[in-house]
């Protein structure tokens, strides 16, 4: 049987290794399937460095947490709980509630969900000589701190989770290879999308170029054209039910 036997259409998600569950049910309330390609797994750090590099973030005047992955590595290390002179903000809806499920409270987040939403932030201007910690990973959002930087602030890094890099498994392959019906890719990390397309056999990663994109921002669409995917288009944003809208949408 076919990989594509069971749905109209199907979405490949490139999200970390078990959690692709919010992707397949986004995906089904269109109809579709999901093939699931992780890049890597998310790996939680429990070391004294990553413990006093926390420390050091979360008494910054300002905070920026940039994943769900962060919050709940953070909250495993120490509580989350901004000062009342303290401005803490997450680079989108899934942060944001990530930190209020870890007791943070409201927090600032875009509506544009990525790094340049999250920039353009009132909070985030005025910034100045002032110490700004984020609550990371290694990799990921590159512009966030060269683009804090220029604006006056001294970033205070914390990375708290790494991704140790996967490669594709026999099923995955087999199910991407055995794709007949129609299929859009899904792209929420270009850091990923370049993982999986140097790991893929030669084959697969033409098959994989020939997939229409959707992207959850507009540097994302422009990297996809830069590794030779023909047709890409912006998704509202990384949440997994944006992301199934649009594809849904690019197959009508």
């Amino acid at each position: 049987m076919s990989a594509s036997a069971a749905h109209d259409w199907y979405l490949v998600s490139l999200r970390p290794r078990g959690q692709h569950a919010p992707m397949r049910s986004a995906a089904a309330r269109h109809g579709g399937g999901v093939v699931a390609i992780s890049p890597w797994t998310l790996r939680p750090r429990d070391d004294e460095h990553a413990g006093a590099s926390l420390a050091s973030a979360l008494e910054s005047p300002r905070v920026v947490f940039t994943s769900p992955a962060a919050v709940r590595a953070a909250a495993a290390l120490r509580p989350l709980r901004p000062t009342g002179r303290q401005q803490w903000f997450a680079v989108g809806a899934g942060t944001a509630a990530a930190l209020a499920e870890a007791g943070a409270g409201e927090v600032a987040a875009p509506t544009r969900m990525d790094s340049e939403g999250l920039l353009a932030l009132p909070g985030l201007q005025d910034i100045a000589r002032t110490r700004v910690g984020l609550v990371t990973a290694p990799g990921g959002r590159g512009t966030l701190v060269p683009a804090l930087e220029a604006r006056g602030a001294t970033v205070v890094r914390a990375d708290v989770y790494h991704r140790q890099p996967l490669s594709p498994s026999p099923r995955a392959m087999a199910a991407l290879r055995g794709l007949d019906q129609p299929a859009v890719l899904a792209v929420s990390s270009g850091e990923g999308l370049q993982q999986v397309l140097l790991n893929l056999p030669p084959d697969l990663a033409t098959r994989l170029r020939e997939l229409p994109v959707v992207a959850a921002s507009d540097r994302l669409v422009e990297l996809a054209g830069r590794l030779g995917f023909d047709r890409a288009s912006r998704a509202r944003s990384a949440r997994p039910a944006d992301l199934a809208d649009a594809a849904a949408a690019t197959l009508r």
